[in-house]
C-alpha cells in the first residue's frame, strides 16, 4: 500500500475540521481530512443548523397562533411535522454539499473513513484510513489535528433506545406529533427541544438536577428564563433526578426523586440531554503521549497534545462544546504553525454562547458571581426590553439585557442576555471584548434608532447611572 504524505491531516470534518482544513490549504500545506460519515459533522447534520431549521418553523407557528395582535386574522393553522423535519434535514444536505465544494475549491484530499494514529515513520505521524474494518488508506503527516467531536452522555439506568428514549437525533426527525415528552437536562440542547416541542403543543416537563436551569448561564438570566418558558407551559422540576424509566403500555413512566421525595410521571418520550462525552476511541491514543481525562484530550492553550506534533480541538478536547470554539481553535492552530507572528490563544472569556430557544439566551464573558469570586469590584448594568422601542412594536417586550464591568478599569467582563434575537445581537458584545473596550467606548457609540441593539447601549449607561430611557 502506497504511503501519501501531507504537511497536515485532520481527522473529522466536523465545524472545527474542516474549516481548519480550509485555512491550512490557503496557508500553502498540503492538506488531508478524513471523515467517516457526513462532512460537517454532528453541527451541520444533526446539531446546529438543522436544529435551528426546526426552530424557525416553531417560532413562525408562535406569531401565527398570536396574528390577533398584530390586526392580523389567521385561519386554523395546521402543523405537518414531515414537512418540518424534511425541510430541516434539506437544509443539513445543502450545507453539507457546501462543505463538500469548499473543501474541492481549496485543493482539500478527503479521505472516507476512520483515522487511527498509527506510530511514526521517517519521524512522521502515521495514520491508516478504516472502513469497516478494512484498511484502505495509509497517510504520513508532519502535523495531525484531531477533530472528531463528541457524542450524548448516558447513563447506566438511562440508556436511548431510538423508540422511546432519545438522544438529540431522534428528537430531530420525530415520527409522529408528541402529546407528552421528558426532556432530562436543562442545558442548551435540552431546552431548545422543549422549546420546539412546546411549541408544536406537546406537555413538556423538564429535570434537571441541580437548582437551576440553563446552568452555565447567570443566574439572574436563568430565573428570569424559567419563569418566561414557564409562562409558555414548559414544567420544571430542578434539584432532581430521574431514577428510572419504564416502558408500560404505550408510554414510559418516569420516577423522579427530589430531596428524597419520589414523584412518578407519565410520558410519550424522553429526551436524553445530559452532556457529552468525547470521541477518544479507535484513535491510536494509546500508543501516544496523549492524556485523556474526563473522555476527553487533554490539550494546553495551543491545542497542543503530550505529543508533538498532534493536535486536538473542538468537542474531544473539552469544554465549551461550542461549533465557532473547534472552528476558532483550528484556525488558531494552523497559523501558529505557519509561524504567525499575530497568533494568539483562545480567551475562553470572549467565546459567546447561545440557546435558540423561545426566549433566545446568549452570552458571553463572566457570570455576576463568577466576577465578584474572581475578586473583581464590579458595576453591573441592566436594561429591560420593555424599555425599547422596537422591542414594543416587534411585540416582544419580555427580556433583558446585562452588562458586568471592572468597576475600577471600566473592562467589560460579560453580558448577559434573553429575550427576542439576542443570539444575533451577542456578538457586539464579543467584538468589544477582542477589542478590550471598556464603557467609555460603548457608551460613545452610536447605536441606530430604533433597534434593539439600543439596549446594548443602554445597559452599560445603566452600570453606571447613566440609564436614558430607564
Amino acid at each position: 500500500m502506497t504511503e501519501t504524505t501531507f504537511d497536515i491531516v485532520i481527522i473529522g470534518a466536523g465545524p472545527g475540521g474542516y474549516v481548519t482544513a480550509i485555512r491550512a490549504a490557503q496557508l500553502g500545506f498540503k492538506t488531508a481530512i478524513i471523515e467517516a460519515n457526513h462532512l460537517g459533522g454532528i453541527c451541520l447534520n444533526w446539531g446546529c443548523i438543522p436544529t435551528k431549521a426546526l426552530l424557525r418553523s416553531a417560532e413562525i407557528l408562535d406569531y401565527l397562533n398570536h396574528a390577533d395582535q398584530f390586526g392580523l386574522k389567521v385561519g386554523k393553522v395546521e402543523i405537518e411535522l414531515s414537512k418540518i423535519v424534511e425541510r430541516s434535514r434539506q437544509v443539513a444536505t445543502q450545507l453539507s454539499k457546501g462543505v463538500e465544494h469548499l473543501l474541492k475549491k481549496n485543493k482539500v484530499t478527503v479521505y472516507k473513513g476512520y483515522g487511527k494514529l498509527k506510530g511514526k515513520q521517517d519521524l512522521l505521524h502515521k495514520i491508516e484510513i478504516n472502513q469497516e474494518t478494512k484498511v484502505t488508506e495509509s497517510l504520513l503527516a508532519k502535523n495531525v489535528i484531531v477533530a472528531t467531536g463528541a457524542r450524548a452522555r448516558t447513563l447506566p439506568n438511562l440508556q436511548p433506545d431510538g423508540e422511546d428514549i432519545w438522544t438529540y437525533r431522534e428528537a430531530m426527525v420525530p415520527k409522529q406529533m408528541l402529546k407528552s415528552l421528558l426532556v432530562i437536562g436543562s442545558g442548551a440542547i435540552g431546552i431548545e427541544f422543549a422549546s420546539f416541542y412546546r411549541s408544536l403543543g406537546a406537555d413538556v416537563t423538564v429535570v434537571e438536577v441541580i437548582d437551576r436551569i440553563l446552568p452555565a448561564e447567570d443566574e439572574e438570566i436563568s430565573l428570569m428564563a424559567r419563569k418566561m418558558f414557564e409562562k409558555r407551559g414548559i414544567k420544571f422540576h430542578t434539584t432532581t433526578s430521574v431514577t428510572s424509566l419504564v416502558k408500560s403500555s404505550k408510554n414510559l413512566k418516569a420516577v423522579l426523586e427530589s430531596q428524597g421525595k419520589k414523584l412518578e410521571l407519565e410520558v410519550e418520550k424522553a429526551i436524553l440531554s445530559i452532556g457529552i462525552v468525547g470521541n477518544v476511541e479507535n484513535l491510536g491514543l494509546e500508543g501516544t503521549k496523549i492524556k485523556i481525562e474526563n473522555s476527553h484530550i487533554v490539550v494546553n492553550e495551543w491545542a497542543e497534545t503530550g505529543e508533538p506534533g498532534i493536535y486536538a480541538i473542538g468537542d474531544v478536547a473539552g469544554a465549551p462544546w461550542l461549533a465557532h470554539k473547534a472552528s476558532h481553535e483550528g484556525i488558531t492552530v494552523v497559523e501558529k504553525i505557519a509561524g504567525h507572528q499575530n497568533v494568539h490563544p483562545i480567551k475562553r472569556e470572549n467565546i459567546p454562547g447561545c440557546t435558540y430557544s423561545t426566549p433566545q439566551v446568549a452570552s458571553i464573558g463572566l457570570t455576576e458571581k463568577k466576577a465578584k469570586e474572581w475578586g473583581y469590584e464590579i458595576k453591573v448594568g441592566r436594561f429591560p426590553f420593555i424599555g425599547n422601542g422596537k422591542a414594543i412594536a416587534l411585540g416582544e417586550p419580555e427580556g433583558l439585557v446585562k452588562t458586568i464591568f471592572d468597576a475600577k478599569t471600566g473592562e467589560l467582563l460579560g453580558a448577559h442576555m434573553i429575550g427576542a434575537e439576542v443570539t444575533e445581537l451577542i456578538q457586539g458584545y464579543a467584538i468589544a471584548k477582542t477589542c478590550e473596550a471598556t464603557e467609555a467606548e460603548l457608551m460613545a457609540t452610536i447605536f441606530p434608532h430604533p433597534t434593539l441593539s439600543e439596549m446594548m447601549h443602554e445597559s452599560p449607561l445603566a452600570a453606571f447611572g447613566r440609564a436614558i430611557h430607564y
